[in-house]
């Protein structure tokens, strides 16, 4: 017997409530902290004279902890982390469930605050707008980040979830905070300029590699900033690096994980995140009423990758 999609919805929707029930329960009872795929850097062994220096040995150590079968970061005392893009998922997910679940929105929207707090706290300090990294090392193909060094990335993955509490449970504090960022964003994160007029952020301050899912987590940000502002220096900065990017998806649809050096590889959640950004890109110029973007650069990405 085939189910009718309403079917298959109400099939499923009890197992969904279940499995988020769960998660949700689990979050709270490790107050968020957890191990990542590239902490194992934490270990107090990466402190000894030649395993604190050595970058061979140190990616070789971060690329194991990342893909044995066994989890051996409490033999290692490797802590768990207090990651800031793990609070800005939670920021994200209540908003949905609030938005989803009215008897619990108020309760929601207090975790969804106290979330925020402790992301004031965890920001780094010493640039232009609030910023966020990581909380452990990382040994990188192109440079060592410290703990907490401001990405690209991070910053534009917890704006993301910034943005939804704002657009969903109306926290100004939360746009607040995205608008700080944009500064951080436009002033602090290095660019790589093209004749043409497009350009790709690098990854965090200083850096000038051009990987296109991150350099679209910034354009995502100003658009969303843009969106309700209408700061032209936000548009303009969107703009410019969404064409850059749209200008190098490949026939296939997919898009290198970076250009102009040896990760040329592309993958499929890397491309997502490429998509997502154009997507939410898209949104925010419709949602502003802008007209200066090139209003084709969304569906041609979509077309060309689902093909």
């Amino acid at each position: 017997m085939t189910l009718s999609p309403d079917s298959r919805r109400e099939a499923i929707a009890p197992l969904t409530l279940r499995s988020l029930s769960e998660l949700e329960s689990y979050l709270l009872r490790e107050r968020f902290r957890g191990y990542d795929p590239y902490d194992t850097l934490m270990s107090p062994l990466f402190r000894l004279p030649v395993l604190r220096s050595s970058k061979v040995v140190r990616f070789s150590a971060q690329q194991l902890g990342k893909r044995l079968p066994v989890n051996l970061r409490p033999l290692l005392r490797v802590p768990k982390g207090y990651n800031p893009v793990t609070l800005g998922l939670v920021i994200e997910g209540s908003a949905y469930l609030a938005h989803v679940q009215p008897e619990r929105a108020s309760l929601l929207e207090e975790r969804v605050r106290d979330c925020i707090d402790e992301l004031k706290r965890l920001s780094s300090s010493g640039y232009s707008g609030t910023c966020w990294g990581y909380d452990f090392h990382w040994e990188a193909r192109f440079g060592r980040l410290p703990p907490f060094l401001p990405t690209i990335v991070a910053t534009g993955i917890l704006c993301n979830a910034l943005f939804v509490a704002y657009r969903l449970l109306g926290i100004k504090e939360a746009f607040e905070l995205c608008e700080s960022a944009a500064r951080f964003v436009l002033n602090d994160v290095s660019r790589t300029d093209y004749a043409d007029g497009t350009f790709c952020w690098g990854y965090f301050p200083g850096d000038r590699q051009q990987v296109l899912n991150a350099t679209m987590k910034g354009a995502r940000l100003c658009a969303q900033v843009y969106s309700v502002t209408k700061d032209a220096s936000c548009r303009d900065a969107a703009q410019r690096t969404t064409q850059f990017v749209a200008s190098r998806q490949r026939e296939d649809g997919s898009w290198p994980y970076a250009v102009v050096d040896p990760r040329s590889w592309a993958d499929n959640f890397h491309t997502a995140y490429v998509l997502d950004a154009f997507d939410e890109y898209e949104r925010r110029r419709s949602a502003a009423g802008s007209t200066t973007a090139p209003a084709s650069s969304r569906t041609i990405a979509c077309r060309r990758t689902i093909r």
